[in-house]
């Protein structure tokens, strides 16, 4: 089904083997060889992904969520499950070409960051192409807002953090400000129903009661507006966080070594196909259904000229109306609940309720670029 019309550029599928197979080695010698790994329902989450090996034959996307502990996760995990994800978070977009291309070619997508740019932000255009990536590949170009601006072409200045495909046609890519280029993965029939890797705390938060931060709404989107619901699997992880803690002072670029380091990975909490049978994601994507269809039916009656139905786009009504917040609360908190299951398993009592609260946070405050916090945790910028 895939064509070679719909891949990536040979050299991009290159360069992105030797990326995740260097990076992926060295991170696995480091883990294995300088550390005591212990791992934890692997075997049921390699059944899911043998099940997705031939993109042809999916049916539903695939996220993982887990707590955010340390800036040195995505690489370490990777190898650890033996297969590819696409990253969502990253502290804004990449600040050069070169890094660029080096974030690009690992899978990880461009996003800003609200708290750096006014650019950021759950409806900016990288959440759209995540939206699209975990559904079926799209049959026609991009529409807006994810092609790229109408302008004299990409800024292709040595600063710039445009990165464009010379081997792919124009609407293969899309832009996150209306200047720069990227590829657009959910373009590509072999990324259809691709796997998203997402940590929904936002930064790096290091408890010594192992408690985690409130969830960002951004995961609420990758659940409620695909095509169809996708599998979500949650993760715990431990003992990261002292291979790189955020208190570290000498040699703070190098990890450190000798650490026991855990990883749990729990049951598909959307693996029943229906709401009757205990799928409680359907239950809400249902309800946004519901929304959409509500919010079309206005459009017609106020007579607006264009229909906007692209996957991933939203009104304004989608985006900032009571009930459509409420759901992304609600969505947003079933999946931390997922999350805080696993975490319970590990042996680990139940933390404060008011810990998944984005009150409590507001309360305590921030600190730019990270710190120590007033209950001892310390977070940090990714």
């Amino acid at each position: 089904m895939a064509s070679e019309a719909r891949r990536h550029s040979l050299p991009y599928r290159l360069a992105s083997a030797a990326n995740i197979g260097i990076v992926g080695a060295l991170c696995k010698a480091f883990t294995f060889g300088l550390n005591t790994p212990g791992i934890h329902g692997l075997d049921g989450f390699v059944g899911l992904l043998e099940k997705r090996t031939n993109p042809d034959e999916r049916e539903r996307g695939l996220i993982t969520v887990s707590n955010h502990i340390s800036m040195c996760l995505r690489s370490l995990l990777q190898k650890q499950v033996r297969a590819q994800s696409t990253s969502l978070p990253l502290s804004g977009t990449h600040a050069r070409r070169i890094t660029s291309a080096w974030f690009f070619s690992g899978q990880v997508l461009p996003t800003h960051r609200l708290k750096h740019s006014p650019l950021g932000g759950l409806f900016q255009p990288t959440m759209t192409e995540a939206v699209r990536l975990v559904s079926a590949p799209l049959s026609s170009p991009h529409a807006s807002p994810t092609t790229p601006a109408e302008s004299d072409g990409p800024d292709i200045s040595p600063s710039a953090p445009s990165l464009s495909d010379p081997f792919s046609s124009p609407h293969l890519t899309y832009s996150t400000n209306g200047a720069d280029t990227f590829p657009s993965p959910s373009a590509y029939a072999g990324h259809r129903y691709a796997w998203i890797h997402v940590f929904p705390e936002g930064r790096i938060h290091q408890h010594p009661r192992r408690t985690m931060r409130y969830f960002r709404w951004g995961i609420s989107r990758l659940i409620l507006e695909p095509d169809t619901c996708p599998d979500i699997v949650p993760m715990w992880l431990e003992g990261y966080e002292k291979v790189y803690p955020e208190s570290r002072a000498w040699l703070r670029p190098l990890p450190r070594a000798g650490k026991d380091i855990g990883v749990w990975f729990g049951e598909n909490v959307a693996g029943a196909r229906t709401e009757a049978e205990g799928n409680v994601f359907e239950g809400l994507r249902r309800r946004w259904r519901g929304l959409v269809e509500r919010d079309e039916r206005e459009a017609r009656k106020r007579g607006d000229a264009v229909a906007r139905t692209e996957l991933g786009w939203l009104s304004e009504g989608l985006m900032y109306g009571r009930e459509a917040v409420q759901l992304r609360e609600e969505c947003t908190m079933e999946v931390r609940k997922a999350v805080l299951r696993l975490r319970r398993e590990t042996g680990l009592p139940d933390e404060d309720p008011k810990a998944g609260l984005v009150e409590t946070w507001r309360e305590e405050g921030t600190i730019r670029g990270g710190g120590r916090m007033k209950d001892g945790s310390w977070v940090g910028d990714t």
